[in-house]
């Protein structure tokens, strides 16, 4: 489970829309926060037309703004029984989220999660959360839960009352590469958490694409549905054995069911959304209402073969109004324990049978 959530602020009830779904990640693992104010430079004083006094005393008045406001947060009731540091810092807010992420103040827990709405406050004063979300999401050492603005908050074990018996669903977009897989494990730790003491749902989705103008201009549309076929046996055979294995391996310790489905686009992003949101599939388990986070990697594979997660990241960021859960993936990523052998069983096992076929 998540041990230390750092909770980016800019001072906006939009960003305070973070505090309860981190509390309730803190509670479940009885762990901490750390509440962070970035403090920039206002804009109204120019290199032109600066005074060194007034600059100091503006920013002396936001340091101290700061210090209040994140203390009387950490004293608040949405933050009761959780250990709550604060930190005031000041620079550039992107790279001071970073930093404090992958180097936090000496009294502090490493940082394992970034808890972050997507706004905030546009006036001269606060710095811009939703800019500040695309930084992150591209360079953070830790997985980023990016909440949307106006968005569903899945802060409980049931969200929806209109939907008593959903509990929470974290859709996982996969392209069929180890660093796509890498979203898997750290996403069943979020829905867990988020839907104890009920049971939480990992849904698997793959899109296979669909042949495009260019495939129907050029003749090559028969060619590439007979590939796009093959694409949509191989990735259920994938998405089947992947989905065996972790309700085997990690499912049960986490308390967590485990679903897939393909569909079938010409568009990756649209395809991802239109599952995530609203439950729309080709193949496999239909989620009804659909999900509640949307879980990806910024990196996936290159090639034909593949659709490129890290390239349709900021596009689903920008579209979807579901949370989007964000873990950057490594070449050299290493997943704990059963987790990555069950992975690596069904890669196998799909490897094997693209191979049979070609026989």
């Amino acid at each position: 489970m998540f041990q230390h959530i750092l909770v980016p602020l800019d001072g906006s009830l939009r960003a305070e829309s973070a505090l309860s779904i981190a509390a309730r990640l803190a509670h479940a693992a009885n762990g901490s926060i750390t509440l962070l104010w970035a403090i920039t430079l206002q804009q109204e004083f120019t290199w032109q037309t600066v005074d060194s006094i007034r600059m100091q005393e503006a920013f002396d008045a936001d340091w101290v703004q700061a210090t209040t406001y994140l203390s009387s947060l950490a004293a608040s009731d949405a933050l009761a029984g959780v250990k709550t540091y604060t930190q005031v810092c000041s620079g550039q807010p992107a790279q001071m989220i970073l930093d404090a992420a992958g180097s936090p103040a000496f009294d502090c827990p490493p940082v394992d999660l970034i808890v972050m709405c997507s706004r905030g406050y546009t006036g001269f004063k606060r710095w811009v959360l939703g800019s500040v979300a695309q930084k992150i999401e591209r360079s953070s050492p830790v997985p980023v839960l990016v909440l949307r603005d106006g968005g569903s908050v899945p802060s409980c074990s049931y969200p929806d009352p209109a939907r008593p018996l959903h509990t929470v669903t974290a859709a996982v977009a996969l392209d069929g590469s180890s660093l796509a897989e890498a979203a898997l494990f750290p996403t069943a730790q979020l829905v867990a958490a988020l839907a104890a003491p009920a049971q939480g749902s990992l849904h698997l989705i793959h899109v296979v694409q669909r042949p495009g103008v260019d495939a129907v201009l050029s003749g090559r549309e028969h060619l590439d549905s007979l590939q796009r076929d093959k694409a949509m046996e191989e990735a259920t055979t994938y998405l089947c054995e992947l989905a065996d294995n972790l309700q085997a391996s990690v499912a049960g310790d986490l308390n967590i069911a485990v679903t897939w489905s393909v569909a079938v686009s010409s568009d990756v992003a649209d395809a991802l959304i239109e599952v995530a949101e609203k439950g729309r599939v080709n193949a496999g388990t239909c989620i009804y209402g659909g999900c509640d986070i949307l879980a990806l990697t910024t990196h996936g594979r290159g090639g034909l073969p593949r659709w490129v997660l890290g390239s349709i990241t900021e596009r689903i960021l920008g579209d979807t109004r579901l949370p989007m859960f964000i873990v950057r993936a490594h070449k050299r990523e290493v997943k704990g324990g059963e987790a990555e052998e069950s992975m690596k069983t069904a890669r196998e096992a799909v490897e094997m049978e693209s191979q049979v076929s070609l026989l």
